[in-house]
C-alpha cells in the first residue's frame, strides 16, 4: 500500500533538507521526495499542513526487561511507548538479569518483538560472558546474529587485560565495543555524585573521577588495540575534555549522553528524590554545562534515553535502596528539542543527535529521508502544548522526574516501513 504525504515541513538533519516537500512512501520505503507542487497518485493522501516531517528517532540505549524481568516491563508496552514519542529504532542494552550470550537469546528477541513490532530493536550483546567480566562472550557468533555492537553494561572486568584481550576480539569482528566508564573501585558504595549536596546529605558519594578514570584507561586500550569505542552515558566534565582530545588526535572514537543529563543535577535529590536515583550520577552544575558543550562542538555525537523503567515499589524504599534508572522514551524527543529552546543547539542539529548520529553509530539505514531510505519517520506537531502525566505514560515504568513538566510540541503519528504504528 501506497502513501502520499502533502503540504509537510520535511526536517532531514543528515540531507540538510529542510522545506515544503511531498513524500511518496512505497513498500516501506521512500520512493519520492519532490518539491510541494509535485502530482503524484497513491492509495492514501495525507495533509500534514502544520506539521513537520523528520526521520523517526533512533535510540542507544534502552532496557526493554523481557525476558527476565517482566515484572517491571515487555517489550510490547516499551517498544508501543518508544513508538508513542517517535522512536523508530532501540538499541536493547544488556543488563545482568537480561543479556544477550549467544544466538539464540538474540532469535528470542526478535520473535517476540515481532509479534507487535512497534519498533525495530537492535541488540547490543555481550562482551564477556554472563556480563561477569571474565570469559569472553563467543562475538563472532553474536555478530552473526545480527548484534549491532557488544557491551558489559555497568558491570565491572575482571581485569585491564579481559577488557583489553575483549576489545582486540571486537575489533577483529569489527564490532564496536559500547563501554559504560566506570572505575568500580572508585565508585563502589556510593549513590550520588559527591559534593557539598552529596556531604549535607550524608549519603555515600561516586566521584567525578569514577568515570574519568575510565575513560582515560579505555582511550589507552583503544588507541592499543585500535578497537572502534563508544562511550556509554557521559556525566563528568573531565569525560568530555578526554573525548574531545581523543577524537582530536584521530581515535575511532564516539560517545552519548543520557537526556535527563543534560538538564538534573545534583541539587535535584537534595530532597532524596528516588526518581532522581539514576546511574551515573547528576552531577553538578559545570558538568552539566560541559555536557551541552560537548554536544554542540561534537564531541558527544548522540542523545538517547537510557531508558529504565521500574516497578512502583523500586523506587518507594529509603534513596539508598531504590532501584536506580528512569522510565525516559518519553522523554527522549521533548527534552531533545527543549535544547533547542534553551539555544543548546539548532533545530537540525539537535534532530541529528537522535536520528542520524546515532543510526551511524551503529551502522543502522536509518536515520535520514531520501529516496530508497526506510519509510521510518515522524509527523509532528510543533504548535501542541502538553504536560507531562506519570498516571498516562504509555510505559509500565512510571518512574520520571518529569513529572508535571510542560512541553511543546508533539507527535501526531509514527511511521514504521511506511506503517501506521502510532496515532492521535
Amino acid at each position: 500500500m501506497s502513501l502520499l504525504i502533502r503540504n509537510a515541513r520535511v526536517i532531514d538533519p543528515a540531507s540538510g533538507l529542510d522545506g515544503q516537500r511531498t513524500i511518496l512512501i512505497d513498500n516501506g520505503r521512500i520512493t519520492a521526495l519532490a518539491e510541494a507542487s509535485a502530482a503524484f497518485a497513491a492509495d492514501e493522501t495525507l495533509d500534514a499542513k502544520g506539521l513537520w516531517v523528520f526521520p523517526g528517532l533512533v535510540d542507544l540505549a534502552a532496557c526493554l526487561r523481557e525476558p527476565g524481568l517482566d515484572h517491571k516491563a515487555t517489550l510490547a508496552s516499551e517498544t508501543f511507548a518508544a513508538a508513542s514519542s517517535g522512536i523508530t529504532t532501540l538499541c536493547y542494552q544488556p543488563e545482568p538479569k537480561a543479556n544477550f550470550d549467544n544466538a539464540a537469546q538474540v532469535k528470542l528477541i526478535c520473535d517476540l518483538n515481532r509479534r507487535s513490532h512497534y519498533a525495530n530493536v537492535e541488540i547490543i550483546g555481550n562482551l564477556t560472558k554472563g556480563l561477569q567480566g571474565e570469559h569472553l562472550s563467543n562475538m563472532a557468533s553474536l555478530k552473526r546474529a545480527g548484534c549491532v555492537g557488544v557491551s558489559n553494561g555497568q558491570q565491572p572486568f575482571h581485569s585491564l587485560q579481559t577488557l583489553r584481550r575483549a576489545m582486540e576480539y571486537a575489533a577483529t569482528h569489527d564490532l564496536t565495543v559500547f563501554i559504560y566508564p566506570v572505575e568500580h573501585a572508585l565508585a563502589a558504595g556510593g549513590f550520588m555524585h559527591e559534593g557539598e549536596v552529596s556531604a549535607r546529605l550524608g549519603l555515600p558519594a561516586i566521584p567525578s573521577a569514577a568515570e574519568t578514570v575510565a575513560v582515560a584507561q579505555t582511550l589507552a586500550l583503544a588507541s592499543h588495540t585500535g578497537a572502534k569505542v563508544h562511550f556509554c552515558r557521559l556525566s563528568a566534565r573531565m569525560s568530555v575534555r578526554l573525548i574531545r582530545q581523543a577524537k582530536a588526535s584521530g581515535l575511532d572514537i564516539t560517545a552519548d549522553v543520557a537526556a535527563h543529563q543534560l538538564f538534573l543535577t545534583d541539587m535535584d535529590v537534595s530532597d532524596f528524590n528516588p526518581l532522581c536515583h539514576v546511574m551515573p550520577p547528576l552531577r553538578a552544575d559545570r558538568d552539566r554545562d560541559a555536557l551541552r558543550e560537548g554536544l554542540a562542538d561534537g564531541t558527544i555525537d548522540a542523545i538517547c534515553s537510557d531508558h529504565q523503567p521500574h516497578e512502583v515499589d523500586a523506587k518507594l524504599a529509603p534513596f539508598q535502596q531504590t532501584a536506580p534508572g528512569i522510565s525516559a522514551l518519553e522523554t527522549l524527543l521533548p527534552l531533545t528539542l527543549r535544547l533547542v529552546e534553551d539555544g543548546v543547539l539548532s533545530l537540525p542539529e539537535a534532530l541529528r543527535k537522535v536520528t542520524d548520529s546515532p543510526a551511524h553509530i551503529i551502522n543502522n539505514e536509518a536515520g535520514h529521508l531520501s529516496v530508497g531510505a526506510p519509510a521510518d519517520l515522524v509527523l509532528f506537531d510543533p504548535s501542541a502544548l502538553w504536560e507531562l502525566d506519570l498516571n498516562h505514560m504509555h510505559s509500565d515504568g512510571r518512574n520520571s522526574p518529569f513529572g508535571g513538566w510542560n512541553f511543546n510540541g508533539a507527535v501526531k503519528r509514527t511511521l514504521l516501513a511506511g506503517k501506521t504504528v502510532f496515532s492521535v
